[in-house]
C-alpha cells in the first residue's frame, strides 16, 4: 500500500512511532497532488509550503517526546474556512484575491493535533449548490468518473479525499453539504449535531444550519478528526458547552441490541430498482449485525425542501450583506456608493447566490415575512418534533443519502431538480441532528459503477452511538474498498511504508 493510500490513523500511528516522518508523508502526499490535481480539480489552493513546514513542526514534536492525535496526517480545508496567511475565497470572485487573516477554531485545532494543510479545496460558491459545479474558479470532478460531479458543496474535499489527495477533508454541511458528496465520491461524510464544532472561521452562509465535519475514507478517520475538531469555543455564540464523549475508542463490531429506523415516508422504490436492491440489502446487512429494523414515521419530512429554501436563503441573504466592496474583497468602482455596490455585488457573485439572496431577501420583506420565514420556522420545530417521536422507538434512523448517484456534469441545469438532491439530508439539518454517509455499494450506470451512500442520523449529541455503529456496519460490509479511480487520472503510488 502506497504512503498517500494509508488511512489517516495509521499514519498518525506510523508517525508517532517514528517508523515514517511527516514530512515524508507530506512530500508523497504533495508529489500525489501534482501528479493529478491538474485533471481532478479538486484543490483552489496548493499549500505546498506551509504543509512542508507544518510537517516540520510535528516532526520536531514527536522528536521531543509528544504523542499527536493526527501527527503527520495530510488535511484538506474547504476554502470557506480561514487559515491565516492562505487565499480563502469561498468559491467565489469576490473573495478571489482574499487573504485570511486568522485561522478558524476547527481548523487551529487539526493543526495544534499534528494535521498537516496540504490544500485549501474547492466548493460550491459560498457553499451553494450539490453538485460543486457553482464554483466561480473551478471545476471539479469525481476521481471515481471524471464525466461526472463530486457532489457538492464539499466537492473539493470529497474528490481530494478520494482520491488519495488528503486522509481528511474538512467540510461545511448545511443542508447536506457533507453527506452527499461523501456519497457520491464513496467515502465517508459525517455532520455532527449543530453546535458540537465551533463555526468561529467558518465564512457564513446559514447561520443556524452551518456545520463543520470531516470527509474521510473510513469511519476510524471521521470519529478521529471529529474528536479532534469538537468542543465548546467561546468565539462561537452558537457552541455547545457540553461535555464530549470520545468516539474514536468507543467504535463497535456489531449492532447487537440496536434499534434503527426505516423511514416509512422515504420509500426508495421510487428511486428505481437498482437504487432500490442497494437500500434494501443495506438494510439487510444493517439486520444481520444484530440491529432490529422498525418503521418509523417523519410525517413532515416532506416539506423539508420548501422549509430549508426559505430559511437557508433567508439566511444568506442577510449574511452576504456584507460583502459590499467596501470592507474587502473584490470591489467594482461606480458614480457613487450605490453603484459601487450593485457593480461589485454583479460582477462577484455568480447566479446560484444571486438567485438564493433574492429569495432570501423576498421572504424577508415587509408583507411576506409572517407568511413565508416564519411560517417556515414553525414547520422547522414540527421536524423536529417528528424525529423526538421517532427517536422515541429507535436508537438510530437510516435512509439514502442521495436522491440518486453522482450525475454527469451539467446533467441537472434547472434549479430545482439541483435541490432535490438533497431531499433526504435537510430534515436533518433542520433538526440540528448529527448524521453521516457511508458507502453502502454501486449501480451500474452506462456500464459504469457509481457509489451509493447509506444515510445513519442519531439523536442529538449522539455521536458516539452513530460512529459506532457506521464503524460496524463499514467493517462487515467494506463497500469502500471497492472504489476504482479513473483510470485517466494516471494515478502513481508515490511512495511506501516500510
Amino acid at each position: 500500500m502506497s504512503t498517500v493510500e494509508r488511512s489517516g490513523v495509521d499514519v498518525a500511528r506510523a508517525v508517532n512511532a517514528r517508523e515514517i516522518s511527516a514530512r515524508e508523508v507530506t512530500d508523497a502526499t504533495l508529489g500525489q497532488i501534482d501528479a493529478v490535481d491538474e485533471r481532478l480539480g479538486a484543490y483552489l489552493t496548493r499549500l505546498h509550503d506551509m504543509a512542508r513546514a507544518a510537517a516540520d513542526r510535528v516532526d520536531a514534536r514527536i522528536a521531543g517526546g509528544e504523542k499527536l492525535a493526527m501527527a503527520g496526517v495530510p488535511v484538506a480545508v474547504k476554502d470557506n474556512m480561514c487559515l491565516a496567511g492562505t487565499r480563502t475565497t469561498c468559491g467565489s470572485k469576490i473573495l478571489e484575491n482574499w487573504i485570511a487573516p486568522y485561522t478558524g477554531t476547527a481548523v487551529q485545532r487539526i493543526l495544534d493535533a499534528g494535521g498537516i494543510p496540504v490544500g485549501k479545496s474547492n466548493m460550491d460558491e459560498f457553499a451553494m449548490g450539490s453538485s460543486c459545479e457553482n464554483s466561480a474558479l473551478l471545476q471539479t470532478r469525481n476521481p471515481l468518473d471524471l464525466s461526472r460531479v463530486p457532489g457538492g458543496s464539499s466537492g473539493g474535499s470529497a474528490a481530494a479525499v478520494s482520491a488519495h489527495l488528503a486522509a481528511v477533508g474538512l467540510g461545511s454541511d448545511t443542508g447536506g453539504s457533507i453527506r452527499e458528496p461523501g456519497a457520491f465520491c464513496g467515502v465517508v461524510g459525517f455532520k455532527p449535531t449543530y453546535g458540537r464544532v465551533s463555526r468561529y472561521g467558518l465564512i457564513a452562509f446559514a447561520s443556524s444550519l452551518d456545520q463543520i465535519g470531516p470527509l474521510t475514507r473510513t469511519v476510524e478517520d471521521a470519529a478521529l478528526a471529529y474528536d479532534v475538531m469538537a468542543g465548546y469555543d467561546p468565539m462561537d455564540s452558537t457552541s455547545i458547552d457540553r461535555p464530549l464523549e470520545p468516539t474514536f475508542s468507543a467504535l463497535r463490531d456489531d449492532l447487537r441490541g440496536k434499534r434503527i429506523g426505516i423511514v416509512k415516508e422515504f420509500e426508495t422504490g421510487k428511486l428505481g430498482a437498482a437504487i432500490d436492491a442497494v437500500y434494501k440489502q443495506a438494510y439487510r446487512d444493517l439486520e444481520k449485525l444484530g440491529a432490529e429494523l422498525i418503521e418509523v414515521s417523519l410525517p413532515t419530512a416532506d416539506y423539508g425542501l420548501a422549509t430549508y429554501y426559505l430559511i437557508a436563503p433567508a439566511e444568506c441573504s442577510s449574511n452576504l450583506a456584507r460583502f459590499d466592496g467596501v470592507r474587502y474583497g473584490l470591489r467594482v468602482e461606480g458614480n457613487d456608493v450605490g453603484e459601487m455596490y450593485e457593480a461589485t455585488r454583479a460582477a462577484g457573485f455568480g447566479p446560484e447566490v444571486k438567485r438564493r439572496i433574492l429569495i432570501g431577501t423576498y421572504a424577508l420583506s415587509s408583507g411576506y415575512y409572517d407568511a413565508y420565514y416564519v411560517k417556515a420556522q414553525k414547520v422547522r420545530t414540527l421536524i423536529g418534533d417528528d424525529f423526538k417521536k421517532a427517536f422515541a422507538t429507535c436508537d438510530l434512523i437510516a435512509c439514502p443519502a442521495a436522491s440518486s448517484p453522482a450525475f454527469v456534469s451539467g446533467a441537472k441545469s434547472d434549479p430545482y431538480s439541483m435541490y432535490l438532491m438533497d431531499y433526504y439530508t435537510i430534515p436533518m439539518s433542520l433538526a440540528g441532528l448529527p448524521a453521516l454517509s457511508v458507502p453502502c455499494g454501486s449501480v451500474s450506470v452506462e456500464g459504469k459503477s457509481v457509489p451509493m451512500g447509506l444515510q445513519l442520523c442519531a439523536p442529538i449529541f449522539a455521536e458516539r452511538e452513530l460512529l459506532s455503529a457506521a464503524h460496524a456496519y463499514e467493517k462487515a460490509t467494506m463497500h469502500y474498498k471497492n472504489n476504482k479511480l479513473d483510470v485517466s487520472l494516471h494515478r502513481a503510488p508515490t511512495g511506501n511504508l516500510v
